[in-house]
């Protein structure tokens, strides 16, 4: 209580009121005042104080027209014999009016409070969780936690992360391993809720037509969840290809080049059984009957039909060239393809084949051993099988590649036809310094 408001007025009477200074501040709104003790000092200074409680009484002291800034008030109060007359002005005023405007000011404050909070929360769970015009994915590994969940999503650069940090600080999470897809628009709550309830987008997998096992383990690898040292250790494993029908030189039969969905998440076992089934329905009953009047086995075809995917790389040429092969077997001679020293060499990058190559020991030499491989020597395309279901028949016996370079060949029915064709494909070899 240290406050005062002061007046000098024109009979020299000073005028006090005493009251809270904190009142003070709202001043602008009088009657919303309350004023708890009122001083009036008189002639000999002395103070007459009264507590006013719920209304307070407002002394005024008023003189007729000598001040314009003051009002104008009648003579008629017991004070008329001085110069000004005191007038007693009563205002109510509720104590707790005050009280009551602070709570809604406070209630109004906290409503719009709440509903700018509730405005950015709704923002962060339904407005689009990532800017990309394309699909965003999510992998989830089978060892992440919420954690590590959270950094990925992170990475990816949402529009909103407060809103994936509310979702999971409200939600008992827990990482479900998957591919998952956030569609372009898709809102932060609906991917929240795919992540949760694991529902995850298959993936398109191609099956591709590479030269080894190991190659395939590291594309597949590359794709699956599956770990590519997992996928070889079983791909060479004598028993687990035994399980599958197969051994480790025809392992490779095993997997037809197509495209399949597949969950990216998907254990080796399940995979693997799948792309037995996806085996079986290729070998329908019309491949089977077409195999078994060429007198092959399925193995045999895709054999056959990986060294004509090796031989020439022109679909139109390869039922030719199985033509051509299947002539040689039927009249019990060494195939004579050179891919296959390539491959028992494992060495790709041969560009010429020469003599010394040819006394490679290793049963897929086809030029020391009659007949096919024992296996593939690469994953064939299905235009590669299906050239040897659907072979040319003719009577060449010999091929070799064109001179042009063409990636096509020169078929030959004797063998100095055949030896006419080489001599001129080695003399474009030497012409172009390929060694």
């Amino acid at each position: 209580m240290i406050g005062f408001a002061f007046a000098t007025l024109p009979d020299q009477v000073p005028f006090f009121i005493h009251t809270q200074k904190k009142r003070l501040k709202n001043i602008s709104f009088l009657p919303d005042l309350i004023f708890h003790y009122i001083f009036v000092l008189k002639e000999r200074g002395k103070y007459q104080s009264g507590q006013m409680g719920q209304t307070v009484n407002l002394l005024a002291y008023a003189f007729g027209g000598s001040n314009p800034s003051l009002p104008t008030f009648k003579k008629n109060s017991p004070a008329d014999n001085r110069q000004g007359c005191l007038l007693l002005i009563h205002i109510p005023i509720i104590s707790n009016q005050i009280k009551m405007e602070k709570k809604r000011i406070i209630r109004w404050s906290l409503l719009t409070l709440l509903l700018l909070i509730a405005t950015g929360l709704t923002y962060s769970l339904l407005a689009p969780a990532f800017s990309s015009k394309k699909s965003t994915y999510l992998y989830i590994d089978n060892d992440d936690n919420t954690d590590s969940v959270r950094t990925k999503i992170s990475l990816l650069k949402p529009k909103a992360m407060s809103g994936f940090r509310m979702l999971f600080a409200l939600t008992n999470y827990h990482p479900r391993s998957g591919r998952y897809e956030a569609t372009a628009g898709e809102s932060t709550l609906m991917f929240y809720r795919k992540i949760r309830n694991g529902r995850q987008a298959p993936l398109n997998l191609t099956i591709p037509s590479v030269r080894t096992m190991d190659r395939l383990a590291a594309y597949l690898g590359n794709k699956l969840m599956i770990d590519s040292t997992e996928i070889a250790q079983v791909l060479y494993d004598s028993i687990q290809c035994q399980r599958l029908g197969y051994d480790t030189t025809t392992i490779a039969c095993l997997f037809i080049p197509n495209t399949y969905q597949v969950y990216w998440n998907t254990s080796l076992d399940d995979f693997l059984n799948r792309m037995k089934k996806e085996s079986q329905r290729f070998w329908n009953k019309e491949r089977l009957k077409k195999a078994q009047m060429a007198g092959l086995t399925p193995n045999q075809v895709i054999t056959l039909a990986s060294i004509v995917d090796e031989e020439t790389a022109t679909n139109a040429e390869k039922p030719a060239v199985a033509g051509m092969y299947l002539n040689r077997l039927k009249q019990n001679m060494p195939l004579q393809a050179d891919p296959t020293i390539k491959f028992a060499l494992q060495d790709f990058s041969l560009k010429r084949i020469y003599h010394k190559h040819l006394e490679t020991n290793s049963p897929y030499n086809t030029y020391q051993n009659i007949g096919l491989p024992p296996g593939p020597i690469r994953i064939p395309t299905v235009a590669g099988i299906d050239a040897v279901l659907n072979y040319e028949q003719h009577d060449y016996l010999y091929m070799c590649a064109k001179e042009d370079f063409s990636g096509r060949h020169n078929f030959a029915r004797t063998y100095q036809e055949h030896l006419n064709n080489a001599a001129k494909y080695t003399k474009a070899l030497n012409d172009r310094g390929i060694k």
